[in-house]
Order: C-alpha cells, then sequence, then structure tokens
C-alpha cells in the first residue's frame, strides 16, 4: 500500500518537474504563470492532506476526544490522561493560557483516532488542584457502543456550587 506521504511528495515531484520542462521551453516564465503554478500546487497539497486524512481515519472507525470547563472555580486543572480500552492513548499536561482558555468556553481537541465498531471502554483521569488548592485526582468513565458513524465524545469539567466540588462527565454527543 502506498503511504500517503509518498504520494503527497512523489506528486509534488511531478509537479515541479513539469514546470521546470516549462520554463526550459519558454525560457521566460512570466511572475504571473510563476504564481499560477504556487497556486496550483498549495491546492494539490490540500487535496493530498484531506484524502491523506480520510485514509488515515476513516469516517465508520473515526473517535474524537475533546476536554471542556465550566467556570473552574473549584478546580485547577493540570492533566488529563485519556485510556480507551484500559490502553492509554493520551496525555496533556495544561499550561496557564490554556486553562484559561477552557475556562472561557474553549472546547480542546485532545484525541483522534480510531475505534472498531462494538463496546469500548473510554476513561479520562484529570489531576489538579481542588478547593484549598488540595491535589484532586478524578476519573470518569462512559461505555461507548460504536457504530459505523463517527463518534464525538466530550471530557466536562463543572462546578457543584451545592457540593462545592467539581464534577468530572464524559458524554457522547450525538452523531451528526
Amino acid at each position: 500500500m502506498l503511504c500517503p506521504r509518498r504520494i503527497s511528495t512523489f506528486l509534488a515531484s511531478l509537479v515541479l518537474t513539469c514546470s521546470a520542462g516549462a520554463i526550459a521551453q519558454d525560457g521566460d516564465f512570466a511572475a504571473d504563470d510563476l504564481e499560477n503554478l504556487k497556486q496550483e500546487v498549495l491546492k494539490l497539497n490540500r487535496d493530498l492532506l484531506v484524502l491523506e486524512e480520510d485514509l488515515l481515519f476513516p469516517a465508520q472507525s473515526q473517535v474524537a476526544v475533546y476536554v471542556s470547563m465550566d467556570v473552574g472555580h473549584f478546580f485547577d486543572l493540570d492533566s488529563v490522561k485519556l485510556h480507551i480500552d484500559n490502553k492509554l492513548v493520551e496525555t496533556h499536561l495544561y499550561t496557564d493560557h490554556q486553562k484559561q482558555a477552557l475556562i472561557r468556553g474553549g472546547i480542546q481537541p485532545l484525541f483522534k483516532g480510531n475505534l472498531k465498531s462494538g463496546d469500548h471502554t473510554i476513561t479520562a483521569f484529570f489531576t489538579g488542584f481542588g478547593p484549598e488548592q488540595r491535589e484532586f485526582k478524578r476519573a470518569a468513565t462512559i461505555e461507548l457502543k460504536k457504530t459505523d458513524e463517527p463518534a464525538v465524545v466530550e471530557l466536562r469539567i463543572s462546578d457543584s456550587g451545592g457540593k462545592q466540588q467539581p464534577e468530572f462527565e464524559v458524554i457522547e454527543w450525538p452523531a451528526p
């Protein structure tokens, strides 16, 4: 099977080889022609990247995991570890800038990968500091029934005013 990167390199080389032949034949190569050639190469590269993503992450097996945070008064996020079927697939340490972006309503893409159809266990381990700056570690789990549709999962951190504690949820979004 051909590697998408090799295909991309081959096609880019082919375009450049053809353009070199045009330069040799014409003698002069106008700036407009060069700009048009650059635009065509950029368009071809974009198309190849889309093709590569489709080959690496086919829609029927695709799963994406995102992190969101609401308010953040009772929890100062430090890191998230993501396990799928008891295998560590992603870990992320958060900077102050990233935490502020999450608190302001941002959603961070944490993981994108492939899963076979069937039942899977997704577990997220959250580490940070809770009320009174005590070290805080919690986990949240969801049993995902993967179908032939892409799956989107959100790891949601929210404040519970009544409990004065953070809450951690793993939520599956409806299929698009």
